[in-house]
């Protein structure tokens, strides 16, 4: 065996050792150039740590803060915006005090984490909205949006909050006061929460529609995805199920396979779905009802406008609702030195299916059309045959009147205010500013006539009333219908109807000439109700708001207090108008 080779052994390397400390000076220097670093890695340390505890729970309540606007958007076309809004709070309010103060109970009760059971929720809440959707009307409308949302956002919220109280637990509180530490969380949590709320429904209103992904239920998908990657876990298995229900037969879902299956369920009832749009108004559809031969277009759960599509259309459509034949009526008030239709022009506030303004058009009158939604333009030209031969402006009307107002000052001879929508008036657009906006727009000679509806036995129509009445100096105003009975109005609780005012800028009387045939276009609902009949009297709703003065920009809560009674009753006019299930079935 070859002998080993003999390795010279080497001492310690004076470059590799450290230098021992030789004085009581270096020997403290070093314990303190220790304590430095050690002082510096757990700062590190706890600057990651408290990064990791904030971050997971601005996640949770974001996430929570967005699905609360969403819940809201699915609830809206089957009741109503302000229905759907009115115990939203108190739903959200039980959801934060149950899952603040219960973290505890539910961290013992189950076996398995409370974050990972949130992907699984959210997944099961458009199911849950699906079918309990489809008993709107026995719930009825005062219970019904609070009722679906304590089988949906109710849990997901409480969980999200009791998730949100164990990762504030691991939250280093201890630069703060002891007075006040306490309460920080929750306190803070709370604001943070409105602001996202806010900000995020002012995001979602801009975006809505846009993609399938921006689509009510599109949104309940993204969050839900949303949950599952702030929370991955096994559990998400069990979500499968609800992803292709979802997926496949949901019919909320704006996809080309849901308007298809929904259409399949509509033809049953004679039935059909033209096409929909979720967009910055609400759920925009156009159907048809093969029964009784007409077309409808719905926001939310309101109506638009109708027309008949078993009467042969002549020179314009044939209205199913009378009242946007008689605001036509404005051409008929007696003015001094009136133009010819050849050379006037007219403003239309709100569009709806297009009614009043296709008639103005036809009879060839210059007429711009105000509309703050692009798909209620685009479906009336598309379904309902606006004529192209006009001036569109999609725009918000109060922006565009103060853009405009000067430059148009005294240029229109004929305007036409209608913008009823969604059980409940935009009340920016009935303050004495806005109107007196338009009173600017209008030529001396000129005409205005406005569409309200509202409810008899309510302050806001006499509130409105007011309004109109203090700022232009001669009115006459008149209802759709005949007024009910006495009894009827007892019994039911509501007088529901359009009222039309016509105005001028003069203290003449307003008159109207009778129409010739010419004024009905070849159309027989306007032959029936071109002229206005059923006039009403001040003392029809002066009783209700004797001192209620009028509307102004500064005081609009006087109108908005009573928003919610407006808005119930309707809902249950529109349950009246079309079938539970085409409202339902959205």
């Amino acid at each position: 065996m070859p002998p080993r080779k003999q390795v010279t052994k080497k001492g310690p390397s004076k470059a590799g050792t450290a230098k021992m400390p030789e004085t009581k000076e270096d020997f403290e220097e070093e314990l303190k150039l220790m304590a430095d670093q050690a002082k510096d890695d757990s700062w590190s340390n706890w600057a990651v740590q408290q990064g990791i505890v904030y971050g997971k729970a601005l996640s949770l309540i974001a996430l929570m803060a967005v699905y609360a606007n969403v819940s809201l958007l699915t609830l809206s076309p089957v009741y109503g915006q302000i229905a759907a809004t009115r115990l939203h709070e108190r739903v959200v309010w039980a959801a934060l005090f149950v899952g603040w103060g219960g973290n505890l109970a539910l961290r013992r009760a189950l076996s398995v984490k409370t974050i990972k059971l949130l992907p699984l929720v959210a997944a099961y809440i458009p199911v849950a909205q699906y079918f309990l959707f489809q008993a709107s009307e026995s719930f009825g409308v005062n219970l019904g949006p609070a009722i679906t949302e304590a089988f949906t956002l109710f849990p997901l919220a409480m969980l999200s909050t009791a998730c949100l109280a164990d990762v504030l637990e691991n939250a280093d509180l201890s630069r703060l006061p002891k007075s006040i530490a306490g309460s920080v969380p929750g306190m803070g949590s709370y604001f943070l929460l409105k602001t996202i709320e806010i900000q995020s429904m002012q995001q979602l209103a801009a975006q809505i529609g846009k993609s399938v992904f921006q689509t009510r239920i599109g949104l309940e998908l993204v969050l839900a995805s949303a949950y599952s990657i702030l929370a991955p876990s096994k559990l998400i298995a069990w979500a499968i199920p609800a992803l292709l229900h979802t997926t496949f037969f949901n019919t909320h879902l704006m996809t080309p396979m849901a308007t298809s299956s929904l259409n399949s369920t509509l033809h049953t009832s004679e039935w059909s779905l033209v096409d929909r749009s979720e967009s910055i108004t609400g759920y925009i559809s156009v159907l048809d009802s093969y029964k009784d031969g007409f077309r409808v277009m719905r926001c939310d759960h309101s109506l638009l406008g109708g027309e008949w599509t078993k009467f042969e259309r002549k020179i314009v459509a044939e209205p199913i609702y009378s009242v946007f034949t008689q605001l036509e009526a404005v051409r008929l008030v007696q003015i001094p030195n009136k133009a010819p239709d050849n050379k006037a022009k007219a403003l239309n506030i709100g569009l709806g299916i297009g009614t009043s303004p296709s008639a103005l058009i036809a009879h060839g009158i210059d007429t711009t059309i105000v509309e703050i939604d692009p798909v209620v333009y685009d479906f009336a030209k598309k379904y309902f045959g606006l004529p192209s031969n006009h001036t569109a402006v999609i725009q918000d009307a109060i922006s565009w009147s103060q853009s405009n107002k000067d430059e148009l000052h005294e240029n229109y001879d004929y305007i036409v205010h209608d913008v009823f929508t969604g059980g409940a008036e935009p009340i920016p657009l009935f303050t004495e500013e806005f109107l007196s906006g338009l009173k600017h727009m209008l030529k001396p000679n000129g005409v205005i006539a406005i569409n309200y509806a509202g409810d008899f036995t309510l302050p806001p129509l006499g509130i409105v009333m007011n309004t109109i009445k203090a700022v232009f100096p001669s009115c006459r105003i008149f209802r759709e219908g005949e007024p009910p009975s006495a009894e009827t109005v007892e019994e039911t609780g509501r007088d529901f109807d359009n009222v039309i005012v016509f105005c001028t800028k003069t203290d003449e009387k307003v008159t109207f000439r009778k129409p010739t045939e010419a004024d009905f276009l070849g159309s027989l609902s306007r032959r029936a109700y071109l002229f206005p009949k059923h006039e009403v009297d001040e003392s029809s709703f002066a009783a209700t708001a004797a001192d209620a003065g009028i509307l102004r920009v500064n005081a609009t809560e006087k109108l908005a207090k009573w928003h919610d009674q407006s808005a119930l009753g309707h809902w249950a006019v529109m349950r009246t108008v079309l079938p539970k299930y085409v409202w339902e079935q959205w």
